[in-house]
């Protein structure tokens, strides 16, 4: 019976959920998702749940911060005067924006707080600090690729900052 390991693409069925049970993503009504062990893509502690499990094998785990998104880090909350914020856009509490690096990279940020002169905005991945709940399914175990790459969106299970899930 062939295993997950490092070098194959595995494809899973998941839904993740928070310590108060809130879904904060799940596979459930798209593709599963599909990635290819030990190429960096996963938060740590989701990949090393799915090394060595079989097809249509499932599991339940729960991930400390530590091994997800980290903790947070109060130092990734960044002040900026409101006259830097571009004509036309209109920062909400809760709002994500893309914010740039001096080098072009772009940085998803959550706007924390906003005054009559400044904008405060969180770079911390909005999971940090949270312990992470997953259950699993292995739906597919392969050499090569099966899906086309997807492009990653805030909500895919597994993102870390560098690329997707």
């Amino acid at each position: 019976m062939e295993k997950v390991e490092s070098g194959l693409f595995v494809s899973v069925e998941y839904t993740g959920t928070l310590d108060n049970g809130e879904v904060f993503d799940s596979s459930k009504g798209r593709q599963p998702l599909e990635v290819q062990m030990g190429a960096g893509n996963l938060i740590p502690g989701f990949e090393s749940a799915l090394m060595g499990m079989a097809i249509n094998e499932t599991k339940t785990f729960t991930l400390p911060p530590e091994e997800a998104y980290g903790q947070r880090d109060e130092s990734r909350m960044h002040e900026f005067p409101k006259s830097e914020i571009p004509q036309g856009v209109t920062p909400e509490v809760g709002q994500t924006l893309m914010l740039s690096t001096p080098q072009g990279q772009q940085i998803p940020a959550r706007v924390d707080s906003i005054n009559d002169e400044k904008i405060v905005f969180d770079l911390n991945h909005p999971l940090a600090g949270q312990a992470l709940t997953f259950d699993i399914e292995v739906v597919g175990i392969n050499a090569t690729a099966t899906q086309q790459p997807a492009s990653c969106g805030s909500d895919c299970a597994g993102c870390g900052e560098t690329g997707c899930c």
